[in-house]
């Protein structure tokens, strides 16, 4: 059996190879989002049997299992049984068995000449003693993970293999490029960090305000252009909020939990793709495992976890036709805290003495990325001019920057021009089609344009032009907006 291997996945196997060849029988490959996991593990696979070898590979999920079963077999591998509950496909006698860790864990261990772990960075302490066992000393485990920086991981695995990274493999057209906009920044000096990460109850609480999550709707319409997107959630209450807040504004919206049921998933998945929704709310569930054409990812769970977010972000990165980049809409300031995905690396695994989620001084030479003050796109440190929308910020005075810094206003947008690609022209000829189409007061089209860019239409010609879906997705956040400020001042007033 032939591969189709592009050259980064032939560097990988060759480091497999080397590694196993040297000794080593615990090494883990990091394989990123869209990397081509499941050809690699094939070929693995593929190898191992040439040798006569059984092969285990070991998944996390239940869901994870039938998913592997179907990549194996359109890989052309299909000797194939499975270790999971009364599976259909249950087959002690095929040599090459897929199993979930939870069956393992209650049942007899079968021979195997290699083991391949699944999404290895999820521990169990079961893969530990099993390792441990001496009748399985010699049996190479090959951990696969596109984020193998859990602590301790560096006490089990003997060698961290990165054929390749992110960053590379944008650059060369297997992932797609990615922009990022941080239009809120979440007040979460009061959320306690347990375990690593925030404390998600208090957690949910910060990020349900209400100013937060109908900031996310509009920053969507005017901005997501309707592309698949994913939203991802706090809790199932946060995610039940988000979701009738899109519902409401006119936007089809799945849900997804963990208690969703995998033909309901696929179903909503189906639904994704043929347009019938554009937005899927989840908590958790659609971090792996997911191979849908995603356009557009919004966070609204913060996170200090290198994995989690990288693993979210990844959702949006496989490329597909058309498809000329992802957007990144992160409501949570997590990538002002930890960067953007393609610049997070780690050279080595974590072996419990050092502290998880510190940077090496050869991690921390990449500084964090700026936000542009005039349409909240994320920049690279070291870029002046916005690569988004051309603004270029004057040099200011120290006092002039220690009083810009504090005029933010709590859980709100700091003041921006609108980023979508029309002219000034374009924009007062679509606002007089809409002020002629809907009989709106005569004033309606100046008063817009005025709001959009602090000046009257002087010398723009008065003529109508019928509004693009962008321009329609603006206008609509510009009125949920000003129908949240209007509610916002009658209670206040109440």
């Amino acid at each position: 059996m032939k591969f189709d291997l592009h050259p980064l996945q032939h560097r990988a196997l060759d480091m497999l190879r080397a590694s196993l060849a040297s000794g080593k029988r615990r090494p883990m490959l990091q394989a990123p989002t869209g990397f081509g996991k499941t050809v690699i593990s094939a070929a693995i696979v593929e190898g191992a049997l040439r040798k006569d070898n059984p092969v285990l590979f070991v998944v996390p999920f239940l869901s994870l299992v039938d998913q592997t079963v179907e990549k194996f077999a359109e890989q052309g591998i299909e000797s194939v049984g499975v270790m999971q509950g009364y599976h259909p496909q249950t087959d002690a006698k095929q040599p090459v068995q897929v199993a979930s860790v939870q069956t393992l864990m209650r049942r007899s261990l079968p021979k195997a000449g290699i083991v391949l772990i699944d999404e290895a960075h999820r521990w169990f302490d079961f893969y530990g003693k099993w390792m441990a066992m001496p009748e399985w000393a010699d049996v190479p485990f090959v951990g696969l993970s596109a984020t193998p920086w859990a602590k301790g991981l560096g006490k089990h695995y003997d060698d961290l293999l990165v054929p390749t990274s992110t960053k590379e493999l944008i650059a060369e057209g297997w992932l797609s490029p990615f922009k990022v906009f941080a239009p809120s920044h979440p007040d979460l000096s009061k959320v306690r960090t347990v375990a690593g990460d925030y404390h998600e109850g208090e957690l949910s609480e910060a990020m349900s305000n209400p100013i937060l999550i109908a900031d996310t709707v509009s920053t969507w319409l005017q901005l997501g252009e309707d592309r698949p997107t994913l939203c991802f959630a706090v809790d199932r209450a946060h995610a039940r909020k988000l979701s009738d807040e899109f519902e409401a504004a006119g936007v089809p919206t799945g849900y997804v939990d963990m208690n969703t049921p995998p033909e309901e998933r696929a179903a909503i998945g189906e639904r994704l793709r043929n347009g019938q929704i554009k937005v899927i709310c989840n908590v958790y569930t659609l971090t792996t495992g997911v191979d849908w054409d995603i356009r557009c990812i919004i966070l609204n769970r913060p996170t200090k976890s290198e994995i989690l977010f990288t693993q979210i972000i990844g959702r949006g990165l496989r490329t597909a036709e058309g498809k000329t980049e992802c957007l990144v809409l992160d409501h949570s300031d997590t990538t002002l805290r930890l960067g953007f995905v393609d610049d997070i690396h780690h050279d080595r695994l974590d072996d419990g003495k050092r502290q998880s989620g510190k940077r090496t001084k050869r991690e921390k030479a990449t500084p964090l990325p700026q936000e542009c003050k005039a349409c909240s796109c994320l920049k690279p440190a070291g870029i002046h001019k916005c690569p988004s929308c051309g603004f270029a910020p004057e040099r200011q005075s120290r006092i002039e920057e220690q009083q810009g810094e504090l005029i933010q206003i709590k859980g709100g947008k700091k003041a921006r021009k609108e980023a979508t690609p029309h002219s000034p022209q374009e924009v007062y000829s679509m606002l007089i089609w809409i002020q002629q189409d809907r009989d709106y007061n005569q004033n309606f089209a100046k008063a817009k344009f005025m709001e959009r860019y602090g000046n009257w239409p002087v010398g723009l010609k008065h003529e109508p032009l019928a509004p693009d879906a962008v321009f329609l997705n603006w206008l609509k956040s510009r009125q949920i907006a000003y129908a949240k400020r209007k509610q916002k001042d009658a209670k206040h007033a109440a």
